[in-house]
């Protein structure tokens, strides 16, 4: 499902035009990336929350020549998903 598929599910689904709706979806990613960018965590009951992790460096292993390369430390957003979120996907797919 793409950002397009959303808004044309929200859309009909509210009855609000595609374009009102797409500059809404758009409005909620941005609004968590920026507060990401400044450390910030997001939590969405029933959904989940997003965090900011600290990866440390580390040694890797480049599959084609076997040579070992060294990955930095950085930051990546991680979203950890909620209870309710897991058990409704899990059962959805018994």
């Amino acid at each position: 499902m793409t950002k397009a598929d959303i808004v044309d599910v929200i859309s009909s689904a509210t009855g609000i035009t595609k374009v009102e709706t797409e500059a809404v979806v758009k409005g909620f990613l941005d609004t968590v990336i920026d507060a990401m960018k400044r450390g910030e965590n997001i939590e969405l009951r029933g959904f989940g929350s997003f965090k900011v992790v600290k990866r440390a460096q580390r040694v890797a292993r480049n599959p084609k020549t076997n040579e070992e390369v060294i990955v930095p430390e950085q930051y990546v957003p991680m979203l950890k998903v909620s209870k309710d979120f897991k058990e409704a996907v899990n059962k959805s797919h018994s």
